[in-house]
């Protein structure tokens, strides 16, 4: 009797059976905020995501204190003590869809969307996320830049240096997603 509903699973969800998830812990992310008197530059290595082709769901999180290569001590220590409040907000999350369909198990080169809610600074907002991804020989190489709005998602810059920080951000994520084992 079990045999009869496997069977049955087996041929009417197959995706149960074939799933394919990719995972990566090192990816990039990087964030420029280029002010008319200030131009900051950080990123990190330390990015997770996972992709499951069979269900299209992805989500991608970052540790807000892995962020190196600012101007200054100084300057780290206000992005991350000031503005994004690290100790309080401590990642950043991506969760959704890719809207559209991709071959996972034929190499080439796919421009989606995602569509989702993204968290930062405690504040999610619903974000489509425009997203080159490349299937090589059971890998995807994943890159998407975007903007990001300081004040969509409640950072708030003193008057005292709204001159050097940007009010929208610009964004790159880039990993290279392996299948799960």
């Amino acid at each position: 009797m079990h045999k009869k509903y496997f069977a049955i699973l087996f041929f009417v969800f197959p995706q149960l059976f074939f799933s394919q998830i990719y995972f990566c812990k090192d990816g990039t992310t990087q964030f420029t905020s280029e002010a008319p008197l200030e131009l900051i530059k950080a990123q990190t290595n330390k990015t997770t995501g996972v992709i499951d082709a069979a269900t299209k769901n992805v989500a991608f999180s970052v540790n807000i204190e892995s962020f190196n290569g600012f101007n200054s001590a100084l300057q780290k220590e206000h992005f991350l003590e000031n503005y994004l409040e690290a100790p309080k907000y401590k990642t950043a999350d991506f969760k959704g869809k890719l809207i559209e369909d991709i071959e996972f198990t034929k190499n080439g080169t796919y421009t989606v969307r995602a569509k989702g809610i993204l968290n930062i600074h405690g504040t999610s907002k619903e974000k489509i996320i425009k997203v080159k991804i490349v299937v090589k020989d059971k890998e995807l190489e994943v890159d998407s830049t975007f903007e990001l709005s300081l004040l969509e998602h409640n950072i708030k810059i003193p008057k005292i240096v709204n001159q050097k920080i940007a009010s929208v951000i610009t964004v790159l994520v880039k990993a290279v997603l392996k299948p799960k084992a």
